[in-house]
């Protein structure tokens, strides 16, 4: 073998290497930096990214998969305790920033001092891809004051279904 044959393929050696190993084992796409998760073998990459929407009056839960970017997708606007209905009611936004069309689940959390916890649930909130939609999720009131009691509300759980 010729000298120019040989650095030839040590040039070319180095250049895949340069090229695939020094990533790791990790092959294209997804790499350790990334805080997404691959979703069940479709090859779709999920990207977590921190564009977390602020929500008034309520928390989101942690977690890095997609039951917490569908939380991330929903804004509380209001917690309220709703004398003409005795219901417990929030007021909440779903922003679908993504490029399908999605059903949502949200599952909201009432909470204060004193207050016993109640739980509203709503399912099939139908948001277009690129937009936004408010709904209400309501539950009946426990209690048998003014309401007074129940000082937050979180979202405990959301999905895309």
């Amino acid at each position: 073998m010729k000298l120019r044959h040989a650095r030839a393929i040590a040039v070319f050696g180095i250049a895949v290497f340069a090229l695939t190993g020094a990533r790791g084992s990790h092959g294209g796409g997804c790499d350790n930096s990334s805080s997404g998760s691959t979703s069940g073998g479709s090859g779709s990459h999920s990207d977590n990214d921190n564009d977390s929407n602020a929500s008034s009056g309520g928390s989101l839960p942690g977690g890095g998969g997609s039951a917490d970017k569908a939380a991330r997708d929903v804004t509380i606007d209001k917690c309220a305790y709703d004398a003409a209905t005795k219901k417990l009611t929030a007021k909440i936004t779903v922003k679908n920033d993504g490029a399908l069309d999605y059903d949502y689940s949200v599952t909201m959390k009432f909470t204060g001092s004193g207050a016993t916890p109640a739980t509203a649930v709503k399912t099939g909130i139908a948001v277009t891809a690129g937009a936004s939609v408010s709904t209400e999720l309501t539950t009946p009131y426990p209690g048998t004051g003014d309401g007074s009691e129940y000082t937050k509300c979180e979202v405990t759980r959301a999905g895309r279904i």
